[in-house]
């Protein structure tokens, strides 16, 4: 029996890195080594994965040595420095920043999507799509399949953890900060009570925030064009048109959103649904008469992309209107990685 292959997990301390652990102690066991990679800060800390205690080395280009696989989950800067050398010493990064996403010698891989790019890495490096595309894109790339998508318009309810610790600290203490006070009329009681906006433009508990990543050219945001983006390139189709609007809600976790998509060929909300309650990664709940739709509490801590509120448009048989959730620190980041890892662990057996 071949040995199995060996793996890094680089930012293993992190908020993502610690989900990835729980995914890794629950998944099917793929791996032989596992060894946790951070910085020098966090060298040294014990962390339990597989139900064993393993002990956290120092990001160095020796950490790589023996490592089949090395899974990055840290910031765009490092990825981009690190995941090279992860190569050289022999290893496939797969790479949950943005660092690589838009690179042409990078796929940018969904498994239940686009599983047959992966083995297209020609710089030995994997990209794992921005968590608001993949909360969207496992139900889209189902539909595209069958119906040819031609357009998207996109608005998002994004979780304050999609902004890191800092998102998650900030909405918490805001809550803890408005908690049992009585506001008066005027709209300006909550900016005077919250003083902290941490990584927000704007308060964000009892708000919402439509800003949602960095500036680029004609007021878009860096979130929204990752959703144009990197839709294009996940379903290879460099011609698609999408609008994205991306907003800041007061959620922990789980980015919700509400999507407008046209087809090449018509389609009927009931065949929409059966295709979608069938669909690898999709779980579907629309009942509307009983009031049953995802909402992010439903999916906080789930796998797959949750969808709801299918209908058919009004005015073009051609487009369905959806919502969906997904949780954005499961298979928004690290169950996403997992998932390729996986699919690069499969070929040291073939």
């Amino acid at each position: 029996m071949s040995k199995k292959p060996s793996l890094a997990v680089v930012g293993a301390t992190g908020a993502v890195g610690s989900v990835m652990l729980e995914i890794l102690s629950t998944r099917e066991n793929v791996w032989g080594e596992i060894r946790l990679i951070a910085s020098k800060r966090s060298a040294g800390k014990k962390l339990i994965c597989r139900g064993e205690e393993l002990t956290v080395v120092e990001l160095t280009p020796e950490a790589f040595q023996g490592i089949d696989v090395a899974m990055f989950d840290v910031p765009d800067e490092v990825s981009a420095h690190w995941a090279p050398i992860a190569v050289a010493q022999g290893a496939v990064a797969v790479d949950n920043s943005g660092a690589f996403r838009m690179d042409e010698g990078v796929p940018l891989i969904v498994p239940e999507v686009n599983p047959e790019m992966i083995k297209q890495r020609p710089k030995g490096i994997i990209s794992n799509p921005n968590c608001t595309t993949l909360s969207m894109i496992v139900a889209i790339g189902a539909l595209h399949k069958v119906y040819e998508l031609e357009e998207l318009v996109v608005s998002s309810y994004q979780a304050a953890s999609g902004a890191g610790q800092a998102g998650l600290d900030t909405l918490r203490q805001q809550i803890s900060d408005v908690a049992g006070t009585r506001f008066g009329e005027k709209a300006g009681d909550l900016r005077d009570r919250i003083k902290d906006h941490g990584p927000f433009p704007a308060p964000l508990v009892l708000n919402v925030i439509p800003w949602a990543g960095s500036l680029k050219e004609d007021g878009y945001t860096s979130e929204e064009l990752k959703v144009r983006n990197e839709s294009r390139k996940i379903l290879g189709h460099p011609t698609l048109k999408v609008s994205a609007t991306c907003v800041r809600v007061p959620v922990l976790t789980t980015h919700s959103l509400a999507v407008h998509a046209k087809f090449k060929k018509e389609v009927r909300r009931k065949d929409a649904q059966d295709l979608l309650a069938r669909s690898e990664g999709v779980k579907l709940v629309d009942d509307p008469e009983n009031y049953q739709f995802p909402t992010p509490i439903d999916v906080v801590g789930t796998d797959p992309t949750w969808v709801g509120r299918v209908r058919q448009a009004i005015d073009n048989p051609k487009a369905l209107d959806l919502f969906l959730c997904g949780d954005n620190l499961r298979k928004g980041a690290a169950l996403n990685t997992a998932q390729i890892a996986e699919l690069v662990a499969r070929e040291f057996s073939e």
